[in-house]
């Protein structure tokens, strides 16, 4: 016998009251993972904007050109979407060909993401296009079947596998859910729970921390969100918790303000972008949620905004210094808009992840990170950022808004100096300047390449001085400097002319020379740097010193010594001066020639100085040195620094400084110092004072200065010794200022990071010590002063700041 329920009857026979709770609860979870998509939609969109007026117009416009000559191209096949982007492998996981093909298969998930934004968006003429739908879940379907399902094996780069495809999958699936089947949605999960399993973010290991955590954790919920799975949610949320600590090695963020990825790479500008901004968007994403992020070391990256990415943004640029293999991106083969990547693009994605992490801040770092917004739009002259074609347009209307805010006063550049002995880097900055140095030890790399990237960024950790003006040179770096420049000749630092090959030392960041001592200190607003530099592939040793004051570097280097047949040298500047530039060379007041090329050697000069470019620059060099000079146009392409380039022949104009230490030297010197912003009469100036600068010692055991009238005294001591009255047991960095109020600081640091005990002892009388750290165990005072430290191993190179009142 059959009987045929109502479902009122199945109700009341199953016991109506639990049922009917359990089909309210699950269209109540349908409801909030509705809610969730419309919110993605909106951070992936944007909201509250015109689409009929700049800059939103010509952004949409250039969306919806980007996806026709996507639409017009696609040419479905077996192994392909698109003629050029093959990914079927024929040998999946052997060889270095597996690579491309598993980007071709990112690529084209990107690419059908860029259709499904134009015909989710308005204004872009493709919108709601029936056509292009069609094309759009044609392809999606073709993708699965063929290559990202639940049967395949993946092969060549693992991030395609498990952060860019899916990405751009579950974005697509976002914009489109309400297009999609249920079969479609059930295949495309299974597809992302294959190659992102849960156990991708069991251990904060491996490829899963830092950025990359940030971006499996996108992956997670996305998939949660779309597929309708709470627990996938939760697991994003909970997996986020791991990023925000400090580390004291490997990747993340450290107490300083350094941050590491791929455990040797200085990256706040890229990885630490990625990080900054996947976060921005999951906080907003989950806020107000039951998967909300609470976890209260969440503050940690906000404080990190300002102690970690604002001190390497400069006028709307991040500083090439932290940008890693990034630096070698510029346009790209395969970018049918041919948008160049560069330290302002950089810049302005940061500041737009700055702009959205602001809806989760309190009020008061609101307040504060909008006006710094404010500045750094406001002064990024060189390439604006409204018009920034790479951001998207829920970013384009956050940075808009707080442009457009009357109530929004732009904050200035801060001034002060922030060493980040983490990663060693450091960043200087005076009012009308800013610079930053590139150094390497064993624990942070020459440099790093990989993916085909960065092919000759070998001496970029070599000690290289990158510097830029408040309102000029905001472009030396962004100007097809990469592929243009003599990369044996960056600016600041001592090198080997040893022929070295594309990639040489080893990819990832494993280029890490043997030295340890690197770093410095710093009172906050002066600092001691110094890099024992070791050559990569090279024999090459120095000492090299850069002395930070108020308006000027002094920059050292002793020891200097090579076998490896090939000439030394050490560069005082390589500057760009664009495709037609030709500003004027004064030495010692007598003008060199401009033609080009053109080379000569400038004996016994005493000052040089450059302008007429957008600004100046002048350089001393105490006592008169030997300097070569070199202007020249240079022709490079993309693709000689990152294979992923374009063939483009591209030409700039150089002018080159340097010291010519000879071949294979054994403990040259040099010394000079580097004037940001000087004309002339400054430079000159400068020069003739010959007590300004007293320099105390410059070898291979100690190199110290003395300025005066800043009663600045320093020493790094690579060994124990005495040197202008400071006294070390063993190396170390002293910088001493005295203050008009009777009062003087004194700043030790280990950068060794080995010192079980040290004793410095400073020749001057001394009434008392005022403050110390727990680092010092002892203080004699009186007609000379004696610290003693202990425990400096741990203190990971800080800075140990001690204030005394002067006998």
């Amino acid at each position: 016998m059959t009987t045929s329920w109502s479902r009122r009857g199945f109700l009341h026979a199953a016991g109506g009251t639990t049922l009917a709770h359990a089909l309210a609860t699950a269209a109540s979870a349908a409801d909030r993972f509705s809610a969730l998509r419309d919110r993605w939609c909106e951070l992936v969109l944007g909201t509250g904007f015109s689409p009929t007026t700049e800059p939103f117009r010509s952004e949409l416009a250039a969306i919806g050109q980007e996806a026709g000559r996507f639409r017009q191209r696609i040419t479905p096949s077996a192994g392909s979407l698109w003629p050029d982007l093959v990914f079927a492998d024929p040998h999946p996981s052997t060889g270095p060909e597996s690579f491309g093909y598993s980007q071709n298969m990112n690529n084209s998930y990107v690419r059908l993401r860029t259709m499904a934004l134009a015909y989710a968006q308005p204004g872009t003429g493709l919108t709601g296009d029936a056509g292009l739908r069609a094309d759009l879940l044609s392809g999606l379907d073709q993708l699965y079947q063929q290559v990202y399902n639940e049967n395949q094996q993946r092969f060549g780069n693992w991030w395609n596998w498990q952060i860019g495809a899916p990405q751009a999958l579950l974005d697509s699936c976002v914009l489109l859910h309400g297009e999609l089947s249920g079969t479609q949605i059930g295949d495309y999960c299974r597809a992302v729970d294959h190659y992102v399993p849960d156990s991708a973010v069991a251990e904060y290991s491996g490829t899963s921390t830092g950025a990359n955590r940030v971006d499996l954790c996108r992956v997670l919920a996305l998939r949660g969100i779309v597929g309708g799975r709470a627990a996938k949610v939760a697991l994003a949320r909970d997996a986020l918790s791991p990023v925000f600590p400090y580390v004291a090695e490997g990747d993340g963020l450290y107490a300083d303000g350094s941050f590491i990825q791929h455990t040797t790479v200085p990256y706040t500008g890229t990885y630490g972008s990625v990080l900054l901004g996947g976060l921005g968007m999951l906080f907003s994403l989950l806020a107000g949620s039951d998967w909300e992020v609470t976890d209260p070391n969440r503050q940690i990256v906000f404080d990190a905004v300002e102690g970690a990415w604002a001190p390497f943004l400069y006028n709307g640029l991040v500083m090439d210094g932290v940008s890693g293999r990034a630096i070698s991106r510029g346009l790209s083969a395969g970018d049918p808009r041919q948008v160049q990547q560069d330290d302002h693009v950089r810049g302005h994605a940061i500041i737009a992840s700055i702009a959205l992490l602001a809806g989760a801040a309190s009020s008061a770092e609101r307040e504060r990170w909008r006006g710094l917004i404010k500045g750094w739009i406001r002064r990024d002259r060189c390439r604006p950022v409204l018009a920034d074609r790479t951001l998207g347009v829920h970013q384009l209307t956050l940075l808009k808004e707080i442009d457009d805010d009357s109530t929004v006063r732009p904050v200035a550049e801060p001034t002060g100096h922030r060493l980040f002995a983490a990663m060693d880097r450091a960043t200087h900055r005076r009012p009308g300047w800013a610079a930053s140095i590139s150094m390497a030890s064993r624990r942070i790399a020459h440099y790093e390449v990989g993916n085909g990237e960065n092919l000759r960024g070998w001496h970029t950790g070599n000690g290289m001085l990158y510097w830029w003006g408040d309102t000029f040179g905001n472009d030396q770096y962004s100007d097809a400097f990469w592929p243009t420049v003599d990369p044996y000749r960056l600016p600041g630092i001592t090198v080997s002319r040893k022929t070295l090959a594309d990639g040489e030392g080893g990819a990832w960041g494993t280029a890490l020379p043997d030295v340890s001592w690197v770093g410095g200190t710093t009172d906050g607003r002066h600092a001691a740097l110094g890099q024992h530099v070791r050559g990569v592939s090279s024999t090459l040793m120095a000492k090299k010193s850069w002395f930070c004051l108020d308006d000027a570097i002094v920059c050292l280097g002793a020891g200097i010594t090579c076998q490896d047949g090939t000439a030394v040298e050490s560069i005082v500047e390589n500057r760009n001066l664009g495709a037609t530039g030709s500003p004027p060379l004064v030495v010692d007041g007598a003008a060199q020639p401009v033609s080009l090329p053109w080379s000569g050697t400038l004996s016994n000069a005493g000052w040089a100085h450059i302008g007429g470019f957008g600004g100046t620059v002048g350089y001393v060099f105490p006592g008169g040195a030997t300097v070569e000079a070199l202007r020249e146009q240079r022709t490079g392409s993309w693709r000689a620094v990152n294979r992923g380039g374009t063939t483009t022949a591209i030409s700039r104009r150089y002018l080159t400084l340097w010291f010519d230490h000879g071949t294979d030297p054994s403990h040259a010197r040099y010394a000079y110092l580097v004037l940001p912003g000087a004309n002339r009469a400054q430079t000159s100036a400068r020069a003739a004072d010959t007590g300004w600068l007293r320099i105390l010692s410059n070898t291979g055991d100690q190199q110290g200065a003395q300025v005066p009238s800043l009663g600045f005294t320093t020493v790094n001591f690579w060994s124990g010794g005495a040197v202008g009255g400071i006294t070390a047991s063993a190396p170390c960095s002293v910088l001493i200022r005295e203050n008009a109020d009777g009062t003087a600081v004194i700043c030790v640091s280990d950068p060794i990071r080995a010192r079980s005990g040290l004793t410095v002892s400073w020749d001057r009388a001394i009434g008392a010590v005022l403050a110390r750290p727990p680092t010092v165990t002892g203080a004699t005072t009186g007609s000379s002063l004696t610290l003693a430290f202990g425990g400096l191993s741990g203190a990971m190179g800080a800075t140990q700041r001690i204030t005394v009142q002067l006998g």
